[in-house]
Parts: structure tokens; C-alpha cells; sequence
């Protein structure tokens, strides 16, 4: 039995296929091979078509099925994580009206200020446990304020995922999880907000079907099943947010349990039993994929923006030429400390966990007599580190204290330098897995079709490629001290 996994970024589609029994990976693609654009019709907005994510997922099945590795009528579910946060408009026809309004768009962050005011902040952090910001029930608003002509059509909304269903199944559902990444969802109440829609003056009836993460979502129709050489009436059993999604591939899913990831951003995820928020909100919350009224499990997001872009950008200044592979051989010539230089890795917007302030990226202690090029590579991969402590320091001020992480080994975990500064600097045990989104997307369709009988059985199959333990500890935490130091003093200027 094969079990297909499909992720929708927002640079491209991956698709992968792996044998429900041994976990194993028998195809993973990605299509587009260079990146999909976002449209950016003004400063601050983003958006993507959704006919394009359609077009993009069938033609990455085809491309894996081109692959010749398995046989296409074996797939008995299919899983979908996708881009969080995005609005997706449909008519009474199941026809788009707009562009999805993603996840970067910043269009209606004054809306969202606004709800929060209104709806007063014990009150919103309390029973949506974030404010409506600019999540997708604020974009939904500003569509209606500004698009009337539009908003009197729109049937449903949806998000990325839930659209990608209903393409494969002619079937208009979503989760809870979903609704509570759109701040549509009241869990005091364990039902849609009437505060949220009260103020923005929304309709409840324009949200789909609410099922189970994991749950059938639909059966593959016919015309589907021929276009893409799949068996019809195969279903699609499970449908989330892509940070949930990477916690369930890195098999974090109880209370206490952590996640990270070191992308062009980085993720810290950790799982509590408790409606937490954070009283800066600096943190987001959000009902994980095994979140149920009887059983909580709320996801804690600590997103940093900088991190791996600052790595990506040192490489196109001081490393033209070199692969991420040499960069990372070089960094490690240099002993810890960077001999004393220190970069903050702020510098792609505002920073949540910083409390919404734009605070950059800077370059302290420079000796033109000493640094190099390795030191700046170094130090780039500590600036990083460090970030993800004083991240990690956010969710133990919330009561989440890892005894170990869990993360995918890629991106800059790759590197050893950055692995063993980050276990050093957090002081916390890293368990590297060989994960990825389309193949976690993949194990929740077997979780919700059954062939597990728990996540707990699904993850017992694939063991830890790796456990780096803390070394240097003692030092490294007085190096965090210079680091913070200097961050201080750039937040309070």
C-alpha cells in the first residue's frame, strides 16, 4: 500500500509517495523547478493564483508517477500540508474569485489591530489565544471592505489546503486546526468566533464543512482519478498548516514535545495541553492537528524571520563561489566566539518575538586585522543560534521547556557548526530526522486512513538519524550574554 503526500509551498508544490508499511520514500519531486512568483500589486501585499497551485500539484503527481518507482493505482490516500494563512474565495460555482491573499501579504494588519482593540485584549488573547492580526479572517474583512463586489459573490472561503481538496474530490471541508490559523475559531467556547465575525460583520455560513485533521475529506472524483492515473474513490485523510504538518513529521505531537526548523525563517513549535498565549504576543497558538474539545493539544509558534536568509545573504557577499558545504568546512576552522564577532540576524522585517519591532541586522566588533571571511561565515551561523534561544526562552517563559528538539536534517542543520551551536546555546539535546514536508503530509493520509493505529505506531517505524548533545554549554551560554547585550541595545535605541 502507498500512501501519497502533497505540500503546498510558496515557491513550488512537492509531492512525495512512500510505502505506507516501512515509511520509505519511493518518490520526491517538486514542481515548478524554479521558484513560483508572488504577485505583489502594491507594497506589502502577496498573493498567488490558487488555478496555479491546481495546475502545479497535477503536474508534480505526473512528474513522480514519470518516475517509474511505483504503480500509481497502489496509492490508497493522499495527505496535503500546505502555505498557512492564506484566503481562498470561491463562488456558488466553486470558481475562484481573486488571487489567495498569502500568508506574507500585510494588507490588513490595521484591521486586525483594530479587532484586537475592540474586541479587548484579555478577551481576544483568551479565547482565540492570538489576535486577529493580520491572519486570515483580518484578509477576509479587508476583501469586504474594499472588494464589496467581490465579497457578494464569495460562496466559501478556504484555505490553501482545503482548495487543493476540493479540486481532487469535489468536496468543500476543513479542520479546526485550519479555522484557528485564520483566528476564526473561539476555543473558550470550542466553536467559530462570534466575536471575530460580530465585528467584521461575516457571515458563518461561508465556512466549509468542519471534519477531523484526520478524517476523509473527500474521495478522489472520477474525471481526477484518469487525468492523474489514480484509483477513484481513493480518499484524502488528513489536511494541515504546514508548521503543524512539520511537528507531525518530526513526530512532535504530545504536550512538552518541540519542533524546529532553519529555513529562510526559523521555526520554533512546541505542543501544550494548555489554551496558552503570550501576554506581548510573541508567540501565536494554534490548535495542532491532534487537537480535539475533550483532548487539547495547542501548537505554539515562535516564528523568526531573519535566520537562514542572513546565512544565504553572507554567502552572496563574502562567499561568492563556495557551496554551503565550504562555507560550513571554513566556519568550523574558527574557534566558538567568532573571536568576538557578533551578528544579529534581524534583517527581513519585523520580528513578532521582538514585539514587532524592525530591528535589522548588524555586524559588532569588527577587527579589519583579525576577521575573515570564515569568521563572518562563523559568526553568522552563531548570530543564528543565539536567535533561536532567545526564542526558545519566549516558550519557556510559557511554560514549554524542552528536554529535547526535534528537527528535519536540512537547510542549516545541515551544517555541524550551526547544529552544535544551537544544542549549545539552547543547552538542549537535538534528535535529527530525515523529514520533509510532503512526506509528513504522506504519514498523517496513513494516520487518518487507519493504517497506523496512532501517530505513536507511525513513528516508531523511522529512527533518529542523529542526537547532538550539548558540549559547551557553560561557554556558549556566556557567549549569548555578549549577544543579547547587543541586541538590547539595539532595541532600546
Amino acid at each position: 500500500m502507498l500512501l501519497l503526500g502533497i505540500d503546498i509551498g510558496t515557491s513550488s508544490i512537492k509531492v512525495a509517495v512512500i510505502n505506507a508499511q516501512t515509511q520509505e520514500t519511493l518518490v520526491s519531486v517538486q514542481y515548478p523547478d524554479t521558484e513560483t512568483p508572488i504577485i505583489s500589486l502594491q507594497k506589502g501585499w502577496a498573493e498567488q493564483s490558487p488555478t496555479d497551485w491546481w495546475k502545479h500539484t497535477k503536474l508534480a503527481i505526473l512528474k513522480a508517477h514519470a518516475q517509474n518507482k511505483y504503480h500509481p493505482s497502489d496509492i490508497a490516500a493522499i495527505g496535503i500540508a500546505y502555505q498557512m494563512h492564506g484566503l481562498v474565495c470561491i463562488d456558488k460555482n466553486e470558481q475562484v474569485l481573486r488571487n489567495s491573499i498569502i500568508w506574507c501579504d500585510s494588507r490588513a494588519v490595521e484591521l486586525g489591530n483594530q479587532a484586537f482593540e475592540a474586541i479587548g485584549a484579555e478577551k481576544s488573547l483568551g479565547h482565540l489565544l492570538n489576535s486577529p492580526g493580520n491572519f486570515t479572517a483580518s484578509k477576509l474583512a479587508w476583501v469586504k471592505n474594499n472588494e464589496p463586489e467581490i465579497y457578494a459573490q464569495i460562496n466559501k472561503i478556504m484555505l490553501p489546503g482545503d482548495y487543493i481538496a476540493l479540486q481532487l474530490t469535489n468536496s468543500l471541508t476543513t479542520s479546526i486546526s485550519s479555522l484557528s490559523e485564520g483566528i476564526f475559531w473561539d476555543f473558550k467556547e470550542d466553536e467559530l468566533s462570534k466575536d471575530v465575525f460580530n465585528h467584521y460583520g461575516l457571515s458563518e455560513s461561508v465556512i466549509p464543512t468542519i471534519q477531523n485533521v484526520f478524517a476523509s475529506h473527500g474521495q478522489i472524483s472520477a474525471a481526477i482519478a484518469d487525468e492523474l492515473l489514480l484509483t477513484k474513490g481513493i480518499p484524502v485523510t488528513y489536511k494541515a498548516g504546514d508548521q503543524p504538518n512539520n511537528a507531525l513529521s518530526l513526530n512532535v505531537m504530545e504536550p512538552g514535545e518541540v519542533a524546529a526548523t532553519a529555513g529562510t525563517s526559523g521555526v520554533i513549535y512546541g505542543v501544550s495541553d494548555q489554551l496558552k498565549y503570550d501576554a506581548k504576543s510573541r508567540v501565536n497558538s494554534f490548535a495542532h492537528v491532534n487537537h480535539t474539545s475533550t483532548v487539547q493539544r495547542i501548537g505554539v509558534l515562535l516564528c523568526i524571520n531573519g535566520t537562514g536568509i542572513l546565512n544565504s545573504w553572507i554567502k552572496q557577499i563574502a562567499g561568492a563561489g563556495l557551496t554551503y558545504q565550504q562555507m560550513n568546512d571554513a566556519a568550523s576552522t574558527i574557534a566558538p566566539g567568532s573571536d568576538g564577532l557578533v551578528l544579529l540576524p534581524f534583517g527581513n522585517g519585523a520580528e513578532r518575538m521582538l514585539e514587532n519591532k524592525t530591528v535589522d541586522a548588524h555586524m559588532n566588533h569588527i577587527n579589519l586585522n583579525k576577521h575573515t571571511p570564515a569568521h563572518l561565515y562563523r559568526a553568522a551561523q552563531e548570530g543564528i543560534a543565539f536567535a533561536f534561544r532567545y526564542g526558545l526562552d519566549i516558550l519557556r517563559e510559557n511554560g514549554i521547556t524542552p528536554t529535547i528538539i526535534r528537527a528535519g536534517k536540512a537547510n542549516l542543520f545541515l551544517s555541524d557548526v550551526f547544529a552544535q551551536a544551537f544544542v549549545n546555546a539552547t543547552n538542549t539535546p537535538v534528535e535529527l530526522i530525515n523529514s520533509d514536508g510532503s512526506v509528513g503530509a504522506a504519514i498523517g493520509a496513513g494516520i487518518g486512513l487507519g493504517v497506523y493505529a496512532s501517530s505513536k505506531e507511525a513513528f516508531s517505524i523511522n529512527k533518529p538519524l542523529k542526537i547532538i548533545e550539548p558540549n559547551a554549554a557553560e561557554q556558549y551560554n556566556d557567549l549569548y550574554q555578549d549577544w543579547k547585550s547587543v541586541l538590547t541595545k539595539q532595541i532600546t535605541n
